[in-house]
């Protein structure tokens, strides 16, 4: 939720749309600024919403309805953000029925999991994640997985300076693969892609991308920096 004046906004979209970048390239604005941001961004760099409600209309003040982002040609929504989860407690289950809908709609989901501080020094990580990944497998069919990126997002490392190192960092996705491949299959968990979220920069974001199951990045602050196209460009770096 980060406001920008209109020079900032102006400044942050003349970057991208000037920059050669790699594909595959997600950009997610605050809600307010989702239709006027696809109306100046390069087409080849996709728009993705924050979040959506899982009712396609009605009394639900303040929320976004999936077939409103669908309807503005909106092909991303981002569910499942540790600050959806820890500060406005959202369950899995209710994350899961969120998605589902999603998809149902016509969306594309970068579904986040990720566990905190006190669950990583307990050794909780691959138990608190899976158990967030399950009621979203329960209610997904196995071609619905083309449309769902999952980004690992340990909720320890996100905004704090703190980035999990390479080892953890790959852990914690060849893990989340090893239960794709048992819970739904080997095909879904070759597929599937695994970005990490959590602190990265231009800094960390070479090494990081190096690694085996790591796909490609969510990023926070970084993001509203120009160093977000070193960052989008750390594998042909």
């Amino acid at each position: 939720m980060n406001p920008a004046s209109r020079a900032q906004k102006n400044s942050l979209v003349e970057t991208l749309n000037q920059a050669t970048l790699d594909p595959a390239v997600v950009v997610s604005p605050p809600a307010i600024y989702l239709i006027p941001l696809q109306e100046k961004l390069r087409k080849d760099v996709k728009i993705a919403a924050q979040n959506c409600y899982l009712k396609p209309s009605g009394a639900f003040t303040g929320e976004i309805s999936p077939s409103m982002l669908v309807d503005s040609e909106i092909p991303y929504v981002i569910l499942g953000h540790s600050e959806r989860r820890t500060i406005f407690g959202e369950s899995s289950s209710f994350i899961a029925d969120k998605t589902r809908v999603a998809l149902d709609t016509g969306l594309s989901v970068i579904l986040c999991v990720g566990e905190t501080l006190a669950e990583r020094e307990a050794e909780k990580t691959a138990e608190v994640v899976q158990s967030q990944l399950k009621p979203v497998i329960d209610v997904l069919k196995e071609e619905d997985w083309k449309k769902i990126v999952i980004a690992y997002e340990p909720v320890w490392a996100i905004g704090t300076g703190k980035v999990a190192t390479p080892s953890q960092a790959q852990e914690a996705h060849a893990d989340i693969r090893k239960y794709l491949s048992s819970a739904v299959s080997a095909a879904v968990a070759d597929s599937t892609r695994i970005i990490y979220g959590g602190s990265v920069t231009s800094k960390n974001s070479g090494e990081l991308s190096q690694l085996p199951d790591v796909d490609g990045f969510l990023v926070g602050g970084a993001s509203l920096k120009p160093e977000f196209v070193d960052i989008v460009n750390s594998n042909k770096a």
